[in-house]
């Protein structure tokens, strides 16, 4: 049984859309925390992780934090759900890169773009033109970014594109990607229950 700890509104809530699309029974536990941008909220004694932030999940006992190391963790676990190559297939490579890219690269581009850094420093721009060059070369070979192959890598980027697609310049190869990636039923689903997580106690979900 799985154990999610999940604030409302925050980066837990991809991998309710990635629970979803694995379709294995699992629980939701909501959590409070600290949210920088407001300065609102605490952190909760009940959650895991380390700093008391989200994403977190308990998989019988073991414990896993943080957005990249879940989806890798869970795409392992559970291996036909077809969420990631396994160790072996020859496009095993292919898929860490691009969640080790999200996290070192995408992320801090999208926030130095969010936060009008990208003026101010031409490193910091330069690193962002890569970011958007790499994204729309493997959008347009597509339509994810592994090809034709829907895996947590889209989660990650495409539910992080969805709530910056601000800092990213209008093109509609992005814009159809993000509605590609939410028009998926599993992730509507978490989007529902992401909704219900905010407004009770512990949610028992799973795909019917």
């Amino acid at each position: 049984m799985i154990t999610l700890y999940h604030a409302p509104q925050s980066r837990s809530g991809r991998i309710l859309w990635m629970l979803e699309e694995i379709g294995t029974p699992y629980e939701i536990r909501p959590v409070s925390i600290f949210r920088p941008m407001t300065g609102e909220g605490a952190g909760d004694p009940a959650n895991p992780h380390p700093d008391m932030r989200v994403p977190a999940i308990d998989h019988d006992g073991v414990v896993v934090s943080e957005s990249v190391a879940i989806v890798l963790y869970l795409s392992d676990a559970f291996p036909d759900a077809g969420l990631g190559p396994v160790v072996g297939d020859a496009d095993r490579g292919i898929y860490l890169t691009w969640l080790a890219w999200y996290a070192t690269e995408f992320e801090q581009a999208m926030f130095a773009a969010m936060s009008g850094k990208l003026q101010d420093s031409p490193n910091s721009q330069r690193d962002y033109d890569a970011v958007l060059r790499r994204l729309e070369t493997a959008l347009r070979e597509g339509p994810y970014l592994m090809g034709a192959q829907f895996s947590g890598a889209d989660i990650l980027v495409g539910s992080a594109l969805g709530f910056g697609r601000t800092a990213f310049p209008d093109r509609p190869i992005l814009d159809a990607y993000v509605e590609r990636c939410r028009a998926r039923p599993a992730a509507q689903r978490g989007v529902a229950l992401d909704t219900a997580s905010g407004m009770q106690g512990p949610v028992e979900a799973a795909l019917p």
